[in-house]
């Protein structure tokens, strides 16, 4: 890998859950080293539908996580780190105003109240800047509950039933929601997708962005990042998935 060139205008834009790790789980040090000689050959970046807290949580220790990636996007890009700084972020209820905002929730908390699981726990909304994420099983249930329910969701199809009635209450309304990882989906301004991160990097005069993630389908929330024609999308299966797709785009001996 030292001999190999570096490409200061391409640049590796990775999905968090799915792609870089197990959904919520830590990067497996080996993968962590990895990445590092990657951005030795072109820039890294990551764009993650969660806070930036849950990111530098599942990527590195503390601030670690701006020093290890060129830029990190947090919330669809709505808060936005370069070269270890921090850049700008946008405020969703600035965007929405209360009332809608408000309409949102209520009608998310009348839905999820008489869906029957065979468990739930605490924060079924999270109130992020970009995004509300909401969780039907709630975001503290444990690893265990939360694969018992990704398998009941995939069986019932709990979210996607969810998001359509979303869809149609608010038709018109300027809200978008897409799935991403294994028990939750956000909510979020039309526009205010993962798509939000390209301008900055069109700025900073990115030529090439080969983007990877593995909600690449409709509905999922890399979809349209995936299919803008500003980026090579990249559909992967699993972290060592990512890995042996980069080695094979960037270094190929």
């Amino acid at each position: 890998m030292a001999g190999r060139q570096c490409e200061p205008c391409t640049l590796c834009l990775f999905d968090v859950d799915g792609t870089l790790t197990p959904a919520r789980q830590k990067i497996a040090p080996e993968l962590d080293e990895f990445f590092q000689e990657l951005r030795k050959v072109v820039k890294i970046g990551v764009v993650g539908g969660s806070d930036y807290i849950k990111i530098a949580e599942q990527l590195g220790e503390g601030e670690e996580v701006i020093q290890k990636f060129d830029y990190v996007f947090a919330e669809n890009g709505t808060v936005q780190y370069r070269d270890g700084k921090f850049i700008t972020k946008e405020a969703i209820q600035n965007c929405l105003g209360e009332d809608l905002l408000q309409e949102l929730i209520n009608f998310c908390l009348s839905y999820m109240a008489v869906i029957k699981l065979p468990r739930k726990r605490g924060t079924f909304i999270e109130f992020r800047n970009g995004t509300l994420n909401v969780s039907p099983v709630g975001r503290s249930c444990s690893l265990a509950e939360r694969i018992e329910f990704s398998q009941i969701d995939k069986r019932d199809r709990i979210r996607e039933k969810f998001v359509g009635a979303l869809q149609k209450e608010f038709a018109e309304r300027g809200v978008k929601c897409t799935r991403g990882g294994m028990i939750s989906f956000d909510i979020f301004p039309e526009g205010w997708d993962k798509r939000y991160c390209l301008d900055i990097l069109e700025k900073d005069g990115i030529k090439t962005i080969h983007f990877f993630g593995n909600e690449t389908e409709p509905g999922g929330n890399d979809h349209e990042i995936f299919h803008d024609p500003r980026t090579i999308g990249h559909t992967v299966v699993s972290p060592e998935d990512t890995v042996r797709m980069c080695k094979e785009l960037f270094l190929r001996d």
